[in-house]
């Protein structure tokens, strides 16, 4: 089909608008795909607690929540461990990350979120207090430099990125669950 064609034209036939979409939704990937594997990018999901900004690799989220309710408590666990989520079937346990790392309980706002973690073994819902979205960095503006951290993060940051007088140290969070200071989750 031609790229002129007008998908109100094929409201009436539904292979042919389905084929369209397929087409246009496969030239728009090719060209997002092009872009985005520029060599010297680093690409995170930008996020804030008590006030500093933070990053996590875009491989370590899987997605970005709203603070899921009800969460159901679990007996006998840390402080730190809100409770068990169901998200589409599955139970997630929400963990206020703040209060993990020792800096305190993360206030509940509007701006709270959920960055669920990617891992494939350890599922975990972290509760931060606010998510920016993402932020591309080259490489060139990393360090291998920890900076201290207002919530003492700086175990889990593995290095940050320079800009504009910001500093933004990224938060490993494989490296996170899977400390065993993580792992002992009984009360």
């Amino acid at each position: 089909m031609q790229e002129s064609v007008a998908l109100k034209s094929l409201r009436d036939r539904p292979f042919e608008l389905l084929v369209e979409l397929e087409r246009r939704g496969r030239a728009v990937t090719a060209t997002a795909t092009a872009d985005t594997a520029q060599a010297g990018d680093w690409v995170g999901v930008a996020l804030r607690m008590a006030g500093e900004l933070y990053l996590v690799a875009r491989e370590e989220a899987r997605e970005v929540l709203g603070v899921p309710s009800p969460l159901t408590r679990v007996p006998g666990a840390k402080s730190w461990i809100l409770g068990l989520a169901n998200l589409r079937g599955q139970l997630l346990p929400i963990i206020d990350l703040r209060a993990f790392l020792g800096s305190g309980a993360t206030p509940t706002s509007r701006n709270t979120r959920v960055v669920v973690a990617n891992h494939r073994e350890i599922p975990a819902g972290l509760l931060v207090d606010e998510v920016l979205g993402f932020r591309r960095f080259a490489d060139a503006d990393f360090t291998a430099d920890v900076p201290s951290t207002v919530v003492r993060c700086e175990r889990y940051v593995a290095g940050s990125f320079h800009r504009a007088g910001e500093h933004w140290p990224v938060l490993g969070l494989r490296t996170l669950l899977e400390d065993p200071a993580f792992m002992e989750a009984s009360a």
